[in-house]
């Protein structure tokens, strides 16, 4: 079985650096990008098994992301967990409605984001 990748779309250093570590602690292959055009050029050059999305990004936030990413047939069906400060009053529904699988909050709760990383490949909890 091949290992699951997992690409990290965080332009704050720390916040991808600490995501990052918690999924490779749990033997993930983790690739990263900073902004909106660098996910779609990491997506389309790794094809990760699920994308964790922040919605804050430059060059292209992650509403752009979503949608970018969804008019890419080869990339459509990537699992993409949105991992956010932004007011989920305001943000929620839209990023769902994007095709986002997961929308959670920051600070990221570690076990919350481990089981929606597990539920989007298919992993038993």
């Amino acid at each position: 079985m091949s290992q699951t990748k997992i690409l990290v779309v965080e332009d704050q250093a720390d916040q991808r650096l600490a995501v990052g570590g918690r999924l490779r602690s749990e033997k993930y292959t983790v690739v990263f990008a900073s902004d909106g055009v660098s996910a779609i050029s990491a997506a389309q050059r790794e094809t990760p098994d699920v994308i964790v999305l922040d919605l804050g990004l430059p060059a292209g936030d992650g509403f752009a992301v979503l949608e970018r990413l969804g008019a890419i047939p080869k990339l459509a069906g990537i699992p993409i967990i949105v991992l956010t400060g932004r007011d989920p009053a305001t943000t929620r529904d839209r990023a769902l409605a994007l095709g986002a699988r997961a929308f959670l909050q920051k600070p990221v709760d570690v076990p919350q984001l481990l089981e929606a990383v597990r539920a989007a490949v298919g992993e038993g909890t």
